[in-house]
């Protein structure tokens, strides 16, 4: 199973529709079995899939030791697509419990995954440099920034950047790449932002942008990825396209370290 992180460092990046709509096309168009997990306090990942957050057990339980990974799990009603849940117990779930007093608390998501056999796991992540995160991170074998051609949206990339090579230097894990929402094809300050993401980031912008669309916004409210509400829009063309981006490069790592394996075996 390869678990992606999907992190920003400040809310209205589209993260969470990014998380929800790149999960849905990863099983609607590419045949794969996919574990969403809802790490937000938030729930907005949840309440995205038509879930009510206050029905269901989030991770929180399971990081506790008072549920299993399996007791945790929902069916969804999108074909080879299940969900962990988020609730508000998240927030604050590192200082209650068997975790406030655990020096390897931030390890134990890790632990908890390991045995799960999906194809892809996407980690939707707050939008802050938290425990939450940190745990995502360690967690995961591939990261995928979320970021907006604005001010503060660029303003926290440069922080992002050191929170992940922090981590990563400890537990090791990949940029997949820096995901752009809400983009203006014709944006008269797209060349400066880019540049910066550029220097923050060097090349890990991903081709796809998402370009601004309310179909994402109408799909959301109905609890269902943008394929199914709007198949022909803008949206659901860009998240089939950053889908596709995204997996050639999954494929390409795949190939880089069954190379690596072989010539150490040779």
């Amino acid at each position: 199973m390869k678990i992606i992180s999907v992190c920003s460092f400040k809310g209205g990046t589209a993260k969470t529709s990014i998380s929800l709509n790149l999960g849905a096309a990863i099983a609607r168009f590419h045949n794969k079995r996919v574990l969403m997990i809802d790490f937000d306090a938030q729930a907005n990942l949840t309440a995205g899939l038509g879930l009510d957050p206050d029905n269901h057990d989030s991770l929180a339980a399971v990081l506790q030791d008072t549920k299993s990974i399996q007791e945790v799990i929902v069916h969804t009603d999108h074909p080879q697509v299940d969900l962990i849940p988020a609730d508000t117990w998240l927030e604050r779930v590192e200082v209650t419990g068997v975790l406030s007093s655990d020096r390897y608390s931030h390890e134990k998501l890790k632990k908890i995954l390991a045995p799960l056999k999906y194809d892809i796991a996407l980690i939707d992540t707050p939008p802050s440099l938290c425990w939450l995160t940190e745990s995502s991170l360690i967690a995961c074998d591939f990261a995928l920034v979320c970021a907006t051609p604005e001010f503060y949206s660029i303003k926290g990339l440069q922080r992002l950047s050191f929170f992940m090579h922090y981590i990563s230097e400890r537990h090791p894990f990949e940029l997949l790449g820096v995901a752009l929402s809400f983009w203006n094809m014709r944006g008269r300050n797209n060349e400066d932002f880019l540049n910066v993401v550029e220097d923050t980031f060097p090349e890990k912008v991903l081709q796809t942008k998402i370009r601004r669309d309310i179909a994402v916004s109408e799909a959301s409210i109905h609890g269902k990825p943008v394929f199914e509400t709007s198949p022909k829009s803008r949206a659901a063309e860009d998240y089939r396209k950053l889908t596709q981006e995204l997996l050639n490069k999954l494929t390409a790592y795949e190939n880089m370290e069954q190379k690596c394996l072989n010539s150490t075996l040779s």
